[in-house]
């Protein structure tokens, strides 16, 4: 048994002081009292600050120098996520954007494997494509959107039975509810994105089983007094979570308080990086599908200025969050890790501090930046 002390302990609901975390074969065990300290027990005393879960983020599209489209394969994906785990995410999707069904197939097939070999951080797959809308296609390449069709479907629905975690980003304009509905019975999580569908067409495919919208205010038909659309789906659907880049150039500040202040639960706002190969890497421009995009004073643009990704990692949206956005240091550690975790259906496992769930874990110091990461309860070599 190992006790991490001498810091605040905040589990995803309570933030405890003179308390320990209890860490046994890589998992929690239970958070105590100070006094309640089982013995024998190996002691980590810390410098204060703050335990809180490791970060889930599902929306990773790359990191450590390397694009999971450009090199679909266990390694790129093990590269990524050592890269994320620096930054506090201890658990990710690894997110493949609209490409050939040659590249799918490879990112399918890496998921697979890598969740086999139980590659440390990765969880599954997010496929953020290619049935989407090509009127918000964003930085997707068009000549690979398409209607899903229902070998498609079937596809897919196999890949969500043999993946931990499925997540499929999808417009209505390109996916029938019949499909969201046999997708989400065989356990993939169905997120709206990449859409210029109308109110009405999005609440019925929440009714169908999607459960949330991808990067919330991007790529999606706006909000307006007469025509709510997906922005005003997200908020006003009780059943619909949606994902948030909190970095001050996907969505202002004064919007994501409107946000927060709107959105009707349960479902939730959470917090995604959409990273891409410059995360943990002094890159300043790679390549994606023969297009350069371009690393500038904090963005990640096409030739042409179009947003592709962001210049992000997780503890950084966390503080934008607190310091910026005005959110407690809680609400913030929340969006990263136990919402996205619920929305997976996996929050007995990850996301928050219970007992049975993986040690993931990280200490903050008071200034939200983060002194130490462990992982299935050990700690990450700085």
């Amino acid at each position: 048994m190992q006790a991490f002390t001498g810091a605040d302990i905040f589990d995803g609901t309570i933030r405890r002081r003179d308390h320990a975390l209890l860490v046994q074969g890589g998992k929690i065990a239970r958070i105590v009292g100070v006094q309640d300290i089982p013995q024998p027990s190996r002691i980590t005393a810390l410098d204060g600050g703050l335990i809180s879960a490791g970060f889930v983020d599902v929306q990773v599209n790359g990191g450590g120098g390397v694009q999971f489209n450009e090199c679909p394969s266990v390694e790129t994906l093990r590269r990524i996520a050592v890269a994320h785990l620096q930054f506090g995410t201890t658990s990710l999707l690894p997110t493949l954007i609209t490409d050939s069904l040659e590249v799918m197939a490879k990112a399918c097939e890496a998921a697979r494997q890598a969740t086999l070999q139980k590659i440390p951080g990765i969880i599954g797959l997010h496929l953020e494509g290619p049935h989407l809308s090509v009127a918000r296609k964003g930085a997707h390449e068009a000549k690979f959107i398409h209607p899903m069709s229902d070998q498609d479907c079937e596809t897919l629905t196999h890949l969500a039975h043999h993946l931990p975690n499925l997540l499929l980003t999808v417009a209505p304009e390109n996916t029938r509810n019949s499909q969201i509905r046999q997708l989400s019975a065989a356990g993939a999580v169905v997120s709206l994105g990449h859409s210029d569908t109308d109110y009405h067409s999005a609440r019925a495919a929440a009714e169908a089983g999607a459960s949330s919208v991808t990067h919330l205010f991007n790529a999606m038909s706006p909000f307006q007094g007469r025509a709510p659309g997906m922005v005003g789906a997200a908020l006003n659907l009780p059943g619909l979570s949606a994902g948030l880049i909190a970095d001050g150039i996907h969505v202002s500040v004064p919007a994501i308080q409107t946000a927060l202040a709107a959105k009707r639960g349960p479902g939730r706002i959470y917090l995604v990086t959409d990273a891409m190969a410059t995360l943990g890497s002094d890159l300043q421009e790679f390549q994606l599908g023969g297009r350069r995009i371009l690393r500038q004073k904090g963005r990640l643009t096409l030739a042409d200025g179009t947003l592709a990704g962001a210049d992000l990692d997780m503890i950084s949206a966390v503080r934008f969050m607190v310091q910026q956005v005005g959110v407690t240091p809680e609400q913030a550690l929340c969006m990263a890790s136990l919402y996205p975790a619920q929305l997976l259906g996996k929050s007995q496992q990850i996301g928050q501090l219970v007992p049975g769930a993986n040690a993931d874990f990280i200490h903050l110091g008071d200034d939200l930046h983060i002194r130490n990461v462990w992982q299935n309860g050990q700690l990450l070599s700085r």
